[in-house]
Formats: structure tokens, sequence, C-alpha cells
């Protein structure tokens, strides 16, 4: 019985130890000391208290030598716990106070990050999402945040990694203008819709989605009665896409929709188009890789 007491009398006293050590007054700890307890945080996955521990760092030594790693930290921390906005601000933060910093490649890589997860739900970890229908804000930021990267730091080890988000985005940026010119096809918008496939084959060259850029083209110039443009689009996707799912074996184009179809049938006009109504063109080729 009295092991027993012993025992837990000295486990008391050890618990008051630890929590007299975690009770010193942060204005008595060192900045080493400060570092090493934020640090700890991090590295339990605590991020909120590993940013309160390094933003009270930097408040209490702003020019020590713990100072610009503790911000780098806080970009880290922030983008763990899934704080997106955070991180780019404090990114930013970073970016504006140390122009001349030799961790610069990794501010703008982790803003980079930040913009392209931003947007993304909690369930998209766990079911198929088409990122391609989402609004391209975000994305065009993160391909602009890894452009800048690798235009200032060609040789940065960040760069081989931003140069493959880079593509996805660039791919999913260029299947994005497909998906709206397929919205402008359901609202009879032809000139709308040939201009965002025009805009693709233009701007997003050697992307899968060039392809239906060009089919885009033709099923709407077809529409619109501008035979001389559609032909010039069909010999250029016939000629670089020949295997493409809108050409026949001779290379001739398979429309969608036609003029009749827009005009409707007979029982799409006595029932006000309530049935036997054609389905609006749309133009979707693309590999499982535009799919996460």
């Amino acid at each position: 019985m009295n092991t027993v007491v012993k025992t837990i009398f000295l486990s008391a006293l050890l618990g008051l130890s630890a929590c007299a050590t975690d009770d010193v007054s942060p204005q008595d700890l060192s900045e080493r000391e400060l570092y090493d307890r934020a640090q700890q945080s991090l590295d339990d996955m605590r991020f909120d208290t590993a940013v309160k521990r390094f933003q009270l760092l930097e408040a209490r030594f702003p020019f020590g030598p713990y100072a610009e790693q503790a911000q780098l930290e806080i970009i880290y921390a922030h983008l763990r716990s899934i704080e997106p906005e955070a991180a780019i601000a404090a990114a930013d933060r970073f970016i504006r106070l140390h122009p001349q910093s030799p961790n610069l490649d990794y501010a703008y890589y982790m803003k980079g990050l930040a913009n392209y997860t931003e947007g993304d739900g909690f369930l998209d970890q766990f079911m198929p999402t088409d990122m391609t229908e989402r609004d391209p804000g975000s994305a065009l930021k993160a391909f602009e945040d890894f452009r800048q990267l690798l235009y200032r730091f060609p040789d940065s080890s960040y760069a081989p990694d931003a140069r493959a988000r880079m593509v996805y985005l660039r791919n999913r940026l260029a299947r994005y203008e497909i998906n709206v010119a397929n919205y402008y096809f359901k609202r009879k918008a032809y000139v709308a819709a040939a201009n965002r496939g025009r805009y693709v084959v233009e701007n997003y060259s050697q992307t899968p989605a060039v392809a239906d850029g060009l089919a885009v083209m033709i099923q709407a110039y077809m529409l619109l009665g501008l035979d001389d443009l559609a032909e010039n689009s069909l010999k250029v996707l016939a000629s670089n896409h020949p295997k493409h799912p809108s050409l026949d074996k001779k290379g001739r184009f398979i429309p969608k929709f036609t003029l009749e179809d827009e005009e409707g049938s007979t029982i799409n006009k006595l029932t006000l188009g309530l049935f036997d109504r054609a389905d609006p063109p749309k133009f979707d080729n693309r590999p499982d890789y535009m799919i996460r």
C-alpha cells in the first residue's frame, strides 16, 4: 500500500513540475526557447498554437535570428491548417519585408500552393471532383505565383514541382474555357461559343483541350452559317487530331447539333418545347487526369 501511495505522490509531483514548466510566462523565455516551443507545436500538428507562438516570437524579437524563420513557419502552419487565405497573406508579407532573402523562392512556392488549394472542399479529398468546373480565379493566381518563381529562381529546388503544377493548371484553365463554350451552346449564344473555342486554340496551345476548341469553333461556325470559317477550322482539326471523336473515318465533321435541331421537330413545336427536345452541343473529350 505504501508503495502505491509513493508512486501516486511521485507522479503528482512530476505532473506539477511539467505544468510549472508550461506555465512559465512567455516574457521570461528566450528567443530560442520561444522558437523551440513553437516548433514543438508544429511537430505536434497544433497549427493554431504554433502560429500564435511564432507570432509572439516575432513580436518580442523582431530583429532576432529566428524572426525571419518564424515568418516562414507561419506560412506553412496556415497552409497545413487549411487556411489558404491566411497563408497567402503571410507569404505576401514575407515577400514584401524580405525581398533579398535566400528563402524568397519558398515564399513564392508556398503562395502558389495556397492559391492552388484554395477553393478545395473537405469532401474533395474523398470523392472525384471536376476541378475544371470551378471558378478559375485561384488557379490563375497560382499559375502566376509559380511563373514568378520560375522566372526569378529557375534553379530553385521548388522549380520542378512548380513547373509540373503549371502544366496541370494550364490544362485545367483550358478545359474551363471549353465548359464555358458548352454553356454558351445551351444558351444558343454561338458567337460567344466560337470565341471561347478560338481563345483556347490561341492561348492554350499544346493542351489536350485544343482539339475540343477547334471542334467548338466548327460547330459554332456551322450554326452561324459561316461555312468558310468552319471549313478552315475543320482542316486544322483533321490535320492535327485525325482521331478526334467529332470526325468520321474520312475526316468529316459529325455535327452534334444542326439548324434543324434548333428549329425543333413537329412534336417539339406542338408541345412548346416540352418534348422531343434536341440536346445542345457539348464537347468534352479529355483524359482522366483532369478529374481528381
